[in-house]
């Protein structure tokens, strides 16, 4: 363990050891047994999908299906163990340990906090899913028959179970986890460093590095599926408003063109450039919510809202632990473990970043803001726009679900096209789109940096422009290899290996926070000891004085 930790003293993440593969000048901090691997296989698997594009789909195709079969049982069954020990660690005798140290202060406001939370964990996926969804499940229920009203009903139970408390309960082990083993026992802000109670001082050698290398990976591969979707929905946006042309190429195109904005925040750091843009697309998107829900049919969107959450709440063990064993369908491969692995993969760029935002929270205060505030506001999110789009289909308002069936995209465009200003919301939409897009990719790269530089929080300039130029080369070949299918391949490739990280990372943060809790019981029972000498001494001061 690392040196022992002092009554209120926060201990500075120190970085890993050098290696003689290693780079430091003006440009770049490389870790070279981690930046090198990393960045290797990246630029392997560019190269290979760009020489053998036509044959990549196929392949993505078949390595989906392959992982979906046979490991859809491990992802259901993995995240509910996550969530449900994330709680545990909350309400546990742990969730009074503060993160940074006893007397550690927040950085951030509450809301900064949250609006970093909500735009790094769920920002482009909840724009480009929040109407398609709920209309996909109307179509082709996973129970049922579909375009009826217990179809409609039953969609918005499922699209919560997706992005509700599951999803946020993966976030918060990872970033609990990082948060702890930085802060309070001054370690480097790598997954790494995660293991040191089962590995030691292994951590810093091969065993170490393999973990960060699969983490940078995960990151790549998880950030590029939401880039993806979110270039598409830009796309679909623009073709929607102004005719351009909605194809790959404008896609990569795009790609190019808001990495390049994204640069510019990446190279400002978390201060100047992600927190601020955070809070810009946290208002926008807070204003975008409020104006569909005064345009769009109010009182259903809060009745739906209400009567969603109680319907989840109602169901979430049943769905939850759900694998369509019986019913011998496959359903669930292209949505609830394509979602699982999804968010497994963004797990460790989604945990360390959250992990850099959190010092000075206790565990459950950690606990409870990373799964409740953001989770709430997803519903309300899902019911506003998911509930219009249905409420228009049940309506026969429009044809939304022609616009799924043709492209997915365009759902949210075709949805408000019924809203009085259409036009004008849907500018609005896009730039919101963009918005989240410039977010994911700057604290992506911000994370990658911290992984491929040993830990250290802050990169030089050239680091950064490399990995956010680097996440938007993988999206763009992603894009280019299959689209849809390759990007929700690239998730749950990469979030199987991970999966059984999180698993060994949860018995792990169990050890350190034992030790940090019996380090807080001496500190008290030292404190108790003294100040009963204190009270002995003072009965004693006051007999002799009576005595006298």
């Amino acid at each position: 363990m690392a040196e022992e930790i002092k009554e209120g003293t926060t201990q500075e993440p120190g970085p890993v050891r050098e290696s003689k593969f290693s780079i430091q000048n003006k440009y770049f901090d490389m870790y070279g047994p981690v930046f090198w691997p990393s960045a290797i296989i990246a630029f392997l698997f560019i190269i290979l999908s760009l020489l053998f594009n036509e044959q990549m789909s196929s392949v993505f195709s078949v390595v989906q299906d392959g992982i979906s079969n046979n490991f859809g049982w491990l992802f259901i069954l993995s995240v509910n163990v996550f969530l449900v020990f994330s709680l545990v660690m909350a309400f546990g005798k742990y969730g009074k340990i503060r993160l940074g140290g006893p007397k550690a202060e927040p950085e951030f406001s509450t809301f900064a906090w949250f609006a970093m939370l909500f735009s790094a964990g769920m920002g482009i996926g909840i724009l480009f899913w929040s109407v398609g969804e709920p209309i996909y499940h109307y179509l082709s229920p996973p129970e049922g028959t579909g375009e009826t009203v217990a179809a409609a009903e039953q969609a918005m139970t499922y699209t919560f179970l997706h992005w509700g408390l599951h999803a946020w309960g993966i976030y918060a082990i990872v970033a609990m986890s990082l948060a702890f083993f930085t802060y309070n026992r001054g370690l480097p802000l790598t997954i790494r460093s995660v293991f040191h109670p089962l590995l030691g001082d292994k951590i810093h050698g091969l065993w170490g590095d393999f973990i960060d290398v699969l983490s940078v990976i995960a990151t790549l591969f998880g950030l590029a599926t939401s880039l993806g979707f979110g270039v598409q929905q830009v796309s679909a946006g623009l073709n929607h408003l102004f005719d351009l042309p909605d194809t790959v190429i404008t896609q990569v195109i795009l790609i190019a063109l808001i990495t390049l904005a994204a640069t510019v925040s990446v190279v400002l750091g978390v201060d100047k450039g992600v927190r601020v843009l955070s809070e810009l697309n946290i208002k926008l998107a807070a204003g975008f919510l409020i104006l569909v829900i005064i345009l769009g049919p109010t009182l259903f969107i809060f009745d739906t809202f209400v009567q969603n959450t109680g319907n989840y709440m109602q169901q979430l063990l049943e769905l939850s632990f759900w694998t369509e064993s019986y019913k011998g369908s496959d359903w669930q491969n292209s949505w609830t473990v394509f979602y699982w692995a999804w968010w497994i993969s963004w797990s460790p760029f989604v945990g360390t970043f959250i992990a850099r935002v959190s010092k000075g929270r206790t565990v459950k205060e950690f606990v409870l803001g990373v799964l409740l505030v953001p989770s709430l506001l997803t519903f309300l999110w899902l019911s506003a726009f998911g509930g219009s789009a249905l409420y228009q289909e049940l309506n026969g308002i429009g044809n939304i679900s022609g616009a799924v069936q043709d492209n997915v995209a365009t759902a949210l465009f075709v949805m408000i096209e019924h809203f009085p200003g259409a036009y004008f919301i849907n500018i609005v939409a896009v730039i919101l789109i963009i918005g989240f897009f410039i977010t994911s990719s700057d604290s992506g790269s911000l994370v990658v940096d911290s992984l491929t530089s040993g830990g250290k929080l802050d990169a030089p300039v050239g680091q950064r422009i490399f990995w956010a130029n680097m996440e938007g080369l993988v999206a763009a070949v992603l894009l280019l290899g299959g689209g849809l299918g390759a990007l929700q391949t690239a998730a749950i490739t990469t979030g199987l290996p991970f999966t059984l990280v999180l698993c060994f990372m949860c018995y792990s943060l169990v050890k350190g926070f034992e030790e940090e809790h019996q380090e807080m019981m001496n500190i008290k029972q030292s404190k108790e000891r003294e100040s009963y000498k204190e009270m002995l001494k003072g009965i004693v001061e006051r007999r002799k004085k009576q005595n006298n």
